[in-house]
């Protein structure tokens, strides 16, 4: 304990004499200059302009700057070839920066005097024009993104353009894609690599179908990519599927709600039913079982109606009770009427048709257990 107590001391001292040193050098120390005052507002100013909705967050001298180089050609140093045998000029230097494949595409067009010729044959000369603008400033036109989001979509992935990949993918993300266009939509994403707007296509064709296969589009699709084809036909009969399983589960899960109304109003007495020209008040007027409403006009047209054997309302009711016999386990001591007379019925019927109503009544059980453990009490006044 001494060694150790000595070593504190020894370190304390050193503490205390650091300290003092240090409290000493800070008194000499300047006071920082105040931070700039630019505000996150003064920012987003440039946000809101109209005539470059680029939305980015520079100041808006800066953007203009940049743009004004662009169009004025300053110093330029590289010729942008187009159709019809027009140019416009750009700086190699900013091309390089903004696009990674730029340099050796560059590099190996440099002529003896140094200046560097790139050629974009194929392509709208707007589009290109648009493209090395956004290169400089990430500036653009709102109408004229729209109208050559396309071309502009296969540039920014040629020459991995990020920023304006995501400008475009948003402007056909909204509203852009219809049923005429979806098809070439989705095969120019697929080759650029835009997973959400492959995605949003692969769902219009899904949603319409009908509609989707009718087009030009999709007859060239057939005969130029059967693949594509195959897959689309894939998914529309996979969601065909899964939208026949949810409805299925659906009606099952209202069958079960329903038989269990229908229990709920025999054996305990529902009390939100009254005559139908009283009007309930306050809590008389809800009832914990959504289907107890329903099922109380059924019944009291089962009672009143003097011609069940054609009537279709009388014929799902009977139906009804029929169910709710396959599921109860009392034979004495059920309330709800005509279960026991539908149990003796159920003896004397085949065994195809039996197997159906029971078969019927596990799917509705099932419905009931994917409600989970809250209604698990109301579920147990089933059987």
């Amino acid at each position: 304990f001494k060694n150790c107590n000595i070593i504190y001391s020894q370190v304390t001292g050193f503490d205390s004499m650091a300290s003092s040193e240090v409290s000493t050098c800070a008194k000499n120390i300047p006071k920082p200059p105040p931070l700039p005052r630019v505000t996150y507002r003064g920012l987003q100013a440039s946000r809101s302009k109209p005539s470059s909705s680029s939305s980015r967050l520079v100041p808006r001298e800066t953007v203009e700057t940049w743009d004004k180089l662009f169009k004025q050609g300053t110093g330029a140093d590289t010729y942008v070839e187009v159709d019809n045998k027009s140019h416009f000029l750009a700086h190699s230097y900013i091309l390089a920066a903004a696009s990674p494949v730029m340099p050796q595409l560059l590099h190996q067009s440099r002529d003896k005097k140094g200046n560097s010729h790139l050629k974009f044959l194929g392509v709208p000369q707007e589009a290109v024009y648009m493209f090395i603008r956004f290169l400089y400033s990430c500036s653009y036109e709102e109408e004229e993104m729209k109208k050559f989001v396309l071309p502009l979509l296969v540039l920014s992935h040629c020459y991995s353009v990020p920023s304006l990949k995501r400008v475009c993918v948003e402007v056909l993300g909204q509203g852009w894609i219809n049923k005429e266009n979806v098809i070439d939509v989705l095969q120019l994403a697929r080759s650029c690599d835009a997973a959400r707007i492959s995605f949003l296509c692969t769902s219009m064709v899904i949603r319409d179908f009908k509609s989707v296969s009718s087009t030009e589009g999709w007859k060239v699709m057939t005969r130029g990519d059967r693949k594509l084809e195959q897959e689309l036909l894939e998914a529309v009969v996979e969601a065909d599927a899964r939208r026949k399983k949810v409805e299925e589960r659906r009606m099952y899960l209202e069958l079960y709600e329903a038989v269990e109304a229908l229990v709920h109003i025999y054996r305990e007495g529902c009390g939100t039913i009254g005559p139908r020209d009283k009007a309930l008040k306050g809590r008389e007027s809800v009832c914990e079982f959504s289907a107890c409403k329903g099922v109380e006009g059924g019944l009291r047209h089962f009672l009143g109606c003097k011609s069940r054997a054609s009537c279709g309302h009388c014929k799902r009711m009977w139906q009804l009770i029929q169910l709710h016999s396959c599921l109860c386990d009392g034979f004495d001591s059920c309330e709800v009427p005509l279960c026991r007379n539908f149990k003796e019925q159920m003896k004397k019927i085949g065994k195809r048709e039996e197997s159906k109503w029971r078969l019927l009544a596990e799917h509705v059980i099932a419905a009931g257990n994917r409600l989970g453990p809250f209604s698990f009490s109301r579920r147990s006044a089933l059987i």
